[in-house]
């Protein structure tokens, strides 16, 4: 009882601080929010089951690496907004891989708002008598049918204001989840009980997963198309903040689950951690439960709304919203139906390694030409290859997935 009231005071303060206006109306936190709440929204809750099922003891050494191959594609990314701010007049080259990386974004939001609002329809149905495969797939449809009609009737600006709120919720409930995994690891060390599995992934098989989790970090790019409201510093700073704050919650979460549980004795599902939390405390799964819900949501609006604007940019008008969105809808009805979690996961990993390998060339060329830094444009150039070699090597986690 007493740790229960501890995680939910926790909860509530984080989540009063947050809402403070004084914290609230920061300019750096703002244009913050939007690039951590992707990154957060992007797989928190299921990376940690992934991790400690594929890799055991080794789980935090692929987090680190899975964060460093993440901050290495947004320091690229960091370096195309400086320099595009420095340098407007860009060679063709860069303005026509500029295009192209475009195109692969908008698509890339196509496959991960898919992603979101499978989990969301996962642990929308986890805690209920319905909790099956065709239940959750069927609250997916709905949610992307909804999302449809509101961008088609209203558009998301309503919606899209409910971000922050959303995030400084999101961020709560994993401060207070974090200090219940913390009082039970604690708890297991006290007792001896502390556990260290042997890797079920190894050598290439071990590589490949990892390639196909990317998703899971991203997020960061969005620092990018802030707009004119934050000036190429702020954007810059944004993305790093972050990255740096991400990186400390995905390390503190690996970290404590991997050594606290033995992984193999709950099966690997989407909503396996709501499974891992009902031995920590009471409170947690619901509360993970409400997380989850709201912040794949956010992020599937947040996603749409990116890709409507990118499509009606990039074909001059000649494409409206409307039309990307209900394109955006018939992949997420495919993928939803002919598909499961773990390969849409895979999927929108290699869309965005795409993406990413396409900014890291733009860096490369720029950092050779207008730079002049041919360290750095080499560094690029090999963040542009490890990402092609997420596009083309990734592969899905073997698990229960629905």
């Amino acid at each position: 009882m007493l740790q229960e009231i501890l995680i939910s005071v926790i909860t509530l303060g984080i989540l009063g601080l947050l809402m403070w206006p004084r914290v609230r109306d920061l300019r750096a936190w703002r244009a913050t929010v939007t690039p951590l709440a992707s990154i957060i929204g992007s797989g928190f809750l299921v990376l940690g089951p992934i991790l400690s099922h594929s890799y055991g003891k080794y789980a935090p050494a692929v987090m680190a690496l899975l964060c460093l191959a993440a901050y290495s594609f947004g320091a690229a990314i960091r370096f195309n907004i400086a320099n595009i701010d420095r340098h407007p007049k860009r060679s063709s080259l860069e303005r026509r891989t500029e295009y192209i990386a475009s195109w692969a974004l908008s698509f890339a939001y196509c496959i991960s708002v898919a992603y979101y609002l499978n989990l969301f329809g996962a642990f929308a149905v986890k805690m209920t008598p319905l909790n099956s495969p065709a239940a959750a797939k069927t609250v997916t449809s709905a949610a992307l049918i909804l999302i449809l009609a509101v961008g088609w009737l209203r558009g998301f600006s309503a919606m899209e204001r409910m971000e922050q709120v959303t995030v400084s919720l999101k961020l709560a409930i994993i401060a207070g989840f974090l200090a219940g995994l913390s009082i039970y690891f604690a708890g297991q060390a006290r007792g001896g009980h502390l556990v260290a599995m042997a890797p079920a992934e190894t050598g290439w098989t071990g590589i490949a997963l990892a390639f196909g989790l990317i998703i899971t970090v991203q997020g960061f790019e969005t620092s990018r198309y802030l707009g004119d409201e934050y000036k190429p510093a702020m954007r810059v700073r944004s993305m790093q903040y972050s990255q740096w704050l991400a990186t400390a919650i995905y390390m503190i979460y690996v970290l404590l689950l991997t050594y606290a549980f033995d992984a193999e004795t709950v099966p690997l599902t989407e909503t396996a951690i709501v499974d891992m939390m009902r031995i920590v405390s009471a409170v947690l799964p619901a509360m993970l439960i409400v997380a989850a819900l709201a912040a794949q949501f956010s992020a599937a609006i947040a996603d749409t709304s990116g890709a409507g604007g990118l499509v009606e940019e990039l074909s001059k008008g000649r494409m409206s919203p409307r039309m990307a969105y209900l394109i955006l809808v018939l992949i997420g009805l495919g993928l939803t139906w002919f598909s499961h979690i773990f390969q849409i996961i895979s999927f929108a990993s290699k869309a965005f390694a795409y993406y990413y390998a396409l900014q890291c060339a733009i860096a490369s060329v720029g950092a050779f030409r207008e730079a002049k830094a041919p360290i750095r444009g080499t560094a690029f150039a090999a963040f542009a290859i490890l990402g092609a070699a997420v596009m083309f090597l990734g592969q899905p986690v073997e698990g229960n997935g629905q």
